[in-house]
């Protein structure tokens, strides 16, 4: 499903998104190289965490792709372990042509690693022109364009039920303090507040990023994700103290601590927008409206609506995002295709095909917005590219694939341990810098 990953902006250096770039011209990149259908009887082999409904609409537009190029295509879902899977597949002489990398780390690993091919000239000059520069920062290694962010994540949305709402007389809260408060007042009316994806470990880095941007500020976020400020750092220890206010309210967890460490992403969406709900409210990305409509039937907007993570203290309300960059391996078996399909993500015709079909947001700023299915979704497109320099790039995809990206290691570990016991947050810090320290040396 999508980590989660799924940028954008900075985690180091301030950003202002401008849009004044042209288009790339009326031509063609994907029939550039020798017209419609000229890879006809070639395969694309492409692999990606995508799952269900993800998968599906991304399946759309590689359908889109072998129309118009007559190639074929076939994807390969890898699950949440992209650099321990895709790895194996180099070793074993079965390299898919493009793989969709949802973390900044595991694709600075792969280009470490000798894996990937630099992208193409029409490439570059199509994210030149229809990308904010920050999308080409964090697709290069020392200065080589490796990858294309097709997809993006706001990860500082709050989805709830109106219904649930409405019986409980709650507002979208705007303070965390608030979001507490609402939650109680949802679990009086019949339901549990909160449903969480412990078994996912990413959806919990989810949570504590959003606290401790708001609660620690952008500069500490930044120094944190780089690994210049130890987790041990009381900042840490605040914001871990603050999301183990949640954890142990066995009022708010739909399930409780162990229902929540047995309920994976799409589960958690279930647990609210499916035809038994358990759970008024579920916090993660944009991509959770995709599961709400695609598995569950639900009308964004009118069954299924979001509110911004609150702001925790002081501090002001975080915008985390994340992205899945395309990449071309350099062992794979048609790399030329591959290019070619990389050529045609970066075009807003490609966005569109996701766009309409739900639970997507491009980071293609020539994409127009009315191509997106419903008001809700437009929103939250106008609200990320609307935060510009405000928003920071997912911390656990900055760090390496061993701290941040692997399931049943490191922060992802860590976390899922601290909601099984959330009662010593200086020993979770420790554990993390621990884990962190060793990630990063490696």
């Amino acid at each position: 499903m999508m980590r989660r990953r799924t940028t954008l902006l900075t985690g180091c250096t301030a950003l202002a998104l401008t849009f004044g770039a042209t288009a790339c011209g009326s031509s063609d990149p994907v029939s550039a190289g020798g017209g419609d259908k000229a890879l006809g009887g070639q395969t694309v082999t492409v692999a990606g965490v995508w799952s269900g409904s993800e998968q599906k609409n991304f399946q759309k537009v590689l359908d889109a792709f072998a129309e118009k190029t007559g190639a074929k295509t076939q994807f390969v879902s890898t699950g949440d372990n992209v650099s321990t899977v895709v790895g194996s597949k180099i070793e074993g002489g079965n390299a898919p042509d493009v793989v969709m990398v949802p973390q900044v780390g595991v694709l600075q690993q792969f280009a470490q690693n000798g894996w990937l091919k630099q992208l193409s000239g029409t490439t570059e000059k199509a994210v030149d022109a229809n990308f904010a520069p920050v999308w080409k920062t964090y697709g290069s290694v020392d200065g080589t364009l490796y990858g294309l962010y097709f997809k993006a994540a706001h990860k500082s949305t709050v989805w709830y039920s109106p219904d649930a709402f409405t019986q409980a007389g709650v507002e979208p809260p705007a303070t965390y303090d608030d979001l507490l408060k609402a939650g109680h007042t949802v679990s009086d009316s019949g339901l549990a507040a909160f449903s969480v994806a412990g078994q996912d470990g990413w959806t919990l880095t989810d949570w504590f990023e959003n606290i401790y941007l708001s609660q620690a500020g952008p500069e500490k976020y930044d120094a944190l994700a780089t690994h210049e400020l130890k987790w041990t750092d009381p900042s840490v220890v605040e914001a871990l103290t603050t999301l183990g206010k949640l954890f142990k309210d066995k009022q708010l967890l739909a399930g409780g601590q162990n229902g929540a460490l047995n309920t994976d992403f799409p589960g958690s969406v279930e647990k609210v927008f499916g035809p038994k709900p358990e759970a008024g409210m579920v916090y993660e990305g944009d991509f959770v409206a995709g599961v709400a409509k695609d598995q569950f039937g639900r009308s964004i907007g009118k069954d299924a609506n979001f509110f911004p993570f609150p702001a925790v203290g002081a501090g002001e309300a975080p915008v985390v995002s994340g992205g899945d960059a395309a990449v071309v391996l350099k062992d794979g078996k048609n790399t030329k295709a591959g290019m070619a399909l990389l050529e045609y993500l970066a075009t807003p015709e490609a966005a569109a095909v996701w766009a309409g079909a739900g639970g997507f947001l491009s980071p293609n700023t020539k994409l127009d917005l009315a191509s997106y299915g419903d008001d809700v979704t437009r929103a939250t497109a106008k609200s990320l590219i609307d935060a510009g320099d405000s928003v920071r790039f997912d911390m656990s995809d900055q760090a390496p694939a061993a701290f941040g990206g692997t399931k049943g290691a490191g922060e992802w570990k860590l976390l899922q341990d601290f909601l099984r016991d959330p009662s010593d947050p200086k020993a979770t810090a420790a554990a993390l810098e621990a884990a962190a320290a060793k990630a990063y040396k490696g």
